[in-house]
């Protein structure tokens, strides 16, 4: 059957200090929806931190079809951005930023020494951070005249369908909420009564 529910953080973690070798790695763990947030937030972050040698950072999008990018920023390849993301992946959750911001402390830690560095900051803010369990929805617009209330109403009560806004006219419409398992049954109940019409959201 296929997975109708990930995980993601509730808000921003605290942040978190890992010291190693005079080193200072802070650690940030953000919930995002989309690539503006991210380089908002990661603009905030080079402002507060603007002294800082590296602001690394990894982040994934989406629930189905998912889009991660890893960044490095200057360290050496693969040494920041993608232990960074290791930890998005071994916390599975998506819709999330992680970002770790370096003062050097003066001792080179070696491309070793940076990976565990990096990847332990990254630990510390998604073990801070409050993660909760969410469904994958989808959403449908139900058309239908006034007179046919009562059978639409019927369905959602029925099965429990969370209304996300409703328009109620002589000619009404409604938004719905549908967990991805129960989409097809929920359309098709839909779909078999007389007068009322069902199309998912994004189509036009």
């Amino acid at each position: 059957m296929e997975k109708d529910t990930y995980k993601t953080l509730v808000t921003a973690s605290e942040e978190i200090l890992f010291k190693e070798k005079n080193s200072k790695f802070y650690g940030y763990a953000y919930p995002v929806t989309t690539e503006d947030e991210v380089k908002e937030l990661l603009e905030k972050l080079k402002k507060e931190h603007y002294t800082a040698r590296h602001w690394c950072y990894a982040f994934q999008l989406g629930t189905q079809q998912i889009y991660f990018r890893a960044n490095d920023d200057g360290e050496p390849n693969n040494s920041a951005g993608m232990p960074i993301y290791g930890q998005i992946q071994s916390f599975d959750v998506t819709n999330v930023l992680v970002v770790v911001v370096r003062y050097f402390g003066g001792i080179k830690l070696g491309v070793g020494g940076l990976v565990q560095a990096y990847k332990t900051a990254a630990q510390m803010a998604l073990e801070v951070a409050e993660i909760e369990e969410r469904t994958i929805d989808v959403h449908f617009i139900v058309s239908f005249d006034y007179k046919n209330m009562n059978k639409v109403m019927r369905i959602i009560k029925e099965k429990n369908i969370q209304l996300i806004r409703q328009k109620m006219e002589l000619s009404c419409e409604f938004e719905l909420a549908v967990r991805l398992q129960e989409a097809a049954a929920v359309h098709d109940a839909f779909d078999q009564v007389y007068e009322v019409e069902i199309r998912y959201k994004d189509e036009k």
